[in-house]
């Protein structure tokens, strides 16, 4: 069963929100006080998704907002010889910056300290996501980040219903960034919102908890979801691997071990894998199955947007761990 268009749409997924620039230290397991130095990668998890979609034969575009200089010059360049689409990524207005990931390479632990004070990702409005044809588009993929902060949260709640209006399916990875919000009441109550408009929603059991007021009420929130209004929930337990609730089904999927070099990355790639499969008709557990396996090699490489798997590095990893 396909669970996302397959019909002649030129472009397979609009990824909206925060693209970035990560910066990892060189050393691994070194307290960030006390690395030589860093590496300068792209990052924000829309952004990575799209690099990881693109990367898997997918056609993706990008939909967000980047600074008026270098380092905002540096992420569009990047995204282009990636082959992602960036019509939709705009330059947001003086004095703000494209937001930036300061993180350590450690498997366990890891400190990330991202900077979003007066972010160019959060300056994008109505007029941004108003200008794209959403009908041209497979799906629209987003993160919670986008919902943080006005005028991106207006504009991203217009964008889903823009791709509602257009027959395009909506998927939300609920990625909850605490200090990027407010409040969590004001963040409770807005990524519940989207989650309620989503036909493909992808969280950890933290944060259906999180939305359903209590970790230990994680999983029926997913189930609430899956039987009101979304096509598939999938709700990720860390080293437990993750339940995938579709169809009044729920099916139970482990994780692969890998020496990881640090954690990071790994969602958004387990993200792309998910979709990229689905995309091209494969059923979902064997889309479950894929985006494991992108995630499992994305944590034992450096960075998160290099580190995204092309697909014969996939299909090698795959059958270099067949059952």
């Amino acid at each position: 069963m396909s669970y996302l268009p397959t019909d002649n749409r030129p472009i397979g997924a609009l990824c909206l929100g925060r693209a970035g620039v990560d910066l990892y230290a060189r050393e691994h397991n070194t307290d960030l006080q006390q690395v030589s130095g860093f590496d300068k990668y792209v990052g924000g998890s829309p952004a990575n998704i799209a690099v990881a979609m693109a990367r898997l034969g997918a056609r993706v575009g990008m939909l967000g907002m980047v600074s008026d200089d270098s380092l905002g010059s540096y992420v569009r360049e990047y995204l282009l010889s990636e082959n992602v689409l960036v019509d939709g990524l705009g330059t947001a207005p003086d004095g703000t910056r494209t937001s930036l990931a300061v993180t350590e390479m450690r498997p366990d632990d890891c400190e990330v300290v991202i900077y979003r004070n007066n972010a160019a990702d959060f300056q994008m409005d109505d007029s941004d996501v108003e200008a794209l044809d959403y009908a041209s588009f497979g799906a629209l993929v987003t993160a919670g980040t986008v919902f943080a902060a006005e005028p991106s949260r207006t504009a991203a709640f217009r964008a889903f219903d823009l791709a509602s209006e257009a027959g395009v399916p909506v998927i939300f990875d609920v990625d909850y960034r605490p200090y990027s919000w407010p409040s969590p009441e004001v963040a409770a109550d807005v990524l519940s919102r989207a989650g309620a408009l989503s036909d493909v929603i992808v969280g950890n059991d933290e944060e259906f908890g999180f939305m359903a007021g209590g970790i230990n009420l994680g999983l029926e929130k997913a189930r609430e979801l899956a039987a009101e209004s979304s096509t598939i929930v999938i709700y990720k337990m860390g080293p437990e691997g993750a339940i995938t609730l579709a169809g009044g089904a729920e099916d139970r999927s482990g994780i692969y071990k890998v020496d990881a070099l640090k954690p990071t990355g790994a969602g958004d790639s387990f993200m792309a894998g998910l979709l990229a499969s689905l995309a091209e008709g494969r059923p979902l557990d064997d889309a479950v199955r894929r985006g494991s396996a992108c995630a499992a090699i994305v944590v034992a490489k450096p960075g998160c947007a290099p580190a995204m798997p092309k697909t014969p590095e996939l299909d090698a990893f795959l059958a270099q761990h067949a059952d």
